[in-house]
């Protein structure tokens, strides 16, 4: 019997099979891919967000269709494919998705922009550690550590060449079975969560902060939802 795919996008952090430990244990009865997003590479230098190109590394990898599971900022690419070919999607699970052009009007998410567009804005004009800095101690209200190795400083690069997420050109909800998985600490991705439960998606919290999928119980909300979605062989209404 031919296992179901199932693809896994990445936030801003780690990538590839490092950003979902918990998840390993999918390839047991499931063909699944951990991907690189474009410009996220252990040894190439960082490269500018590129969604198309995003897009066009997700749809390969769908193949002939199959589960889609993204997390923070790999969930705009992941739902502007979804927009795009609905027909590969057998589920679509966003874990804190950073859809931040979908709730760009409403409160949680107008005020984080107010925030930090000043920051981007002069993306150009900073250091790659400056830019690191000035971006932690907006969102966290702490300190970051300079990046003093080789992978620090590539990581503070690729940081500062990332887009605004709420500049992404998605307006639009893809029609395909939708979990949201949030940790229920940030008002941001709340927003963002209760936006797309609005239009038809499940939302679930579990504790976990920006990463709800690498405790037990948000893995089990993962699996639970791949697992009751509609299969490769099931038709579509």
């Amino acid at each position: 019997m031919t296992q179901e795919r199932i693809v896994f996008v990445h936030g801003g952090g780690s990538f590839g099979a490092a950003a979902w430990p918990r998840q390993h244990g999918l390839s047991l009865d499931h063909d699944c891919l951990f991907l690189r997003r474009h410009g996220f590479d252990a040894d190439a230098e960082p490269l500018p967000t590129d969604h198309a190109e995003d897009q066009r590394i997700i749809t390969e990898a769908l193949g002939s269709g199959g589960h889609l599971v993204a997390h923070s900022q790999g969930a705009v690419s992941a739902m502007l494919t979804a927009v795009e070919r609905p027909d590969l999607i057998r589920s679509l699970t966003l874990v804190e998705p950073a859809c931040l052009s979908l709730t760009a009007d409403l409160p949680a998410t107008a005020a984080h922009i107010d925030l930090v567009a000043p920051l981007f804005a002069r993306q150009d004009t900073l250091t790659d550690e400056e830019f690191l800095q000035r971006f932690v101690r907006l969102t966290s209200s702490s300190e970051a550590e300079p990046p003093t190795t080789s992978d620090a400083r590539r990581n503070a690069r690729r940081l500062r060449l990332q887009a605004p997420p709420w500049t992404a050109p998605l307006h639009i909800v893809p029609g395909v079975p939708t979990l949201v998985l949030t940790g229920g600490w940030e008002p941001l991705y709340e927003e963002v969560a209760e936006y797309l439960a609005a239009t038809g998606a499940q939302h679930r919290i579990t504790a976990g902060g920006h990463r709800p999928h690498d405790t037990a119980e948000g893995d089990a909300v993962v699996r639970r939802f791949i697992r009751g979605a509609p299969s490769g062989n099931s038709p579509r209404e």
